[in-house]
């Protein structure tokens, strides 16, 4: 494996084609973390799905994003949990509202789920209600009967979410994740299940208890890691993607997720032009580069993408996946993954034959 991906470090990616990840399922299409929005996802073509993991008071691991349930549910309409709206601080960040972590399984299964963004898409507005929030047990059985459906494995990226609180609360995410990985036969090398954090802490953990492939999420350069500010560690994100960061996330982790800017910079007027050396930094050390998040409206494009003057409308994400494809990513986690898939297919022909033809003289060279 070393001297494959010493091989390889060099070219534009380290997989033969980068990978499409569907951000919390097809969320540009369907309100977040719901079992549409992967299933959309998967009818897309996706090779995987992006799940965030959260705890409910009994320990149950369930996909949404925040502690917080009220942008994404309706449990500020349901007076039987007024009770429940709380102040809490999560990582630093003083929050009021309804959290999983002070309901049990059955509490929060009487909740529906509604779009976070319903100014910026409306159109995801027409279902919410039709769904409730999913565990992570549904989540799996969905996924392997949707592969096992179409033919194809269709892999899971699994974010754990504010680790260090959820082990402050007595709710720790590994063991409960580990444990239901077990239950699904997917606790093996082989298995289509990459684990990921935003916290270095739990990973460092789960690395001496798992082989399954584990991927630091990096934020913007200037933030730091929640359980680094915890244990007084003045370290940034920033710090960690030096050659001196990356080599200390390769003690532990398979690859790196960072934040898009991170590898295209944006200028003051939030263009993006020439590639940062990243990607080509964190494939000298064999790790592989998955960047998050890449979404089609024009608020969230950089501004060279951007298509008309309403921020909520679709810019040129094609385009904007293509610069990241050209600065050699191996996945592209984003809301819209048609988009991404059409910027794949146009770069495939153009990407893929130096990748193939490097391989087929790595494979002479080395016998079958």
């Amino acid at each position: 494996m070393t001297v494959m991906r010493e091989a390889l470090s060099t070219a534009a990616s380290l997989v033969l084609t980068p990978a499409v990840v569907a951000h919390r399922g097809a969320s540009g299409h369907r309100p977040e973390h719901t079992l549409d929005a992967y299933r959309t996802a998967i009818r897309m073509g996706v090779d995987d799905i992006e799940l965030d993991l959260v705890s409910t008071r009994d320990g149950v691991l369930v996909a949404r994003h925040d502690l917080d349930l009220t942008a994404t549910t309706d449990v500020a309409e349901r007076p039987e949990f007024a009770h429940r709206r709380r102040a809490l601080t999560v990582d630093g960040v003083a929050e009021h509202g309804w959290f999983v972590q002070d309901f049990t399984l059955a509490e929060l299964k009487t909740l529906t789920a509604r779009e976070r963004m319903p100014a910026t898409r409306p159109a995801n507005t027409a279902y919410d209600g039709a769904e409730g929030v999913p565990t992570l047990t549904e989540v799996l059985a969905m996924i392997g009967a949707e592969s096992t459906r179409r033919g194809r494995a269709v892999g899971v990226l699994l974010e754990l979410k504010h680790a260090a609180h959820h082990d402050a609360a007595g709710l720790p995410l590994d063991a409960p994740l580990l444990r239901e990985l077990a239950r699904h036969g997917l606790d093996h090398p082989w298995a289509r299940v990459t684990i990921m954090s935003f916290e270095t802490t739990i990973l460092r953990r789960l690395a001496g208890r798992t082989r399954l492939p584990i991927v630091q999420l990096v934020d913007t350069a200037q933030t730091r890691p929640a359980d680094l500010v915890a244990a007084g560690d003045p370290r940034t994100y920033g710090d960690l993607v030096t050659p001196e960061g990356l080599a200390w996330i390769d003690e532990y982790a398979d690859g790196i997720g960072p934040h898009t800017s991170l590898v295209l910079p944006r200028d003051g007027s939030g263009a993006v032009d020439a590639p940062s050396g990243l990607v080509r930094d964190a494939h000298r050390r064999g790790l592989t580069v998955h960047v998050w998040t890449v979404r089609g409206e024009n608020r969230f494009l950089p501004s060279n993408f951007r298509r008309g003057e309403s921020p909520d409308a679709l810019g040129d994400m094609v385009a904007s996946v293509q610069a990241l494809l050209d600065a050699g990513v191996d996945g592209v986690i984003t809301d819209h993954p048609e988009m991404a898939l059409a910027a794949l297919r146009a770069s495939s022909a153009r990407e893929d034959q130096p990748v193939v033809a490097g391989l087929a003289a790595h494979r002479r060279t080395l016998g079958p």
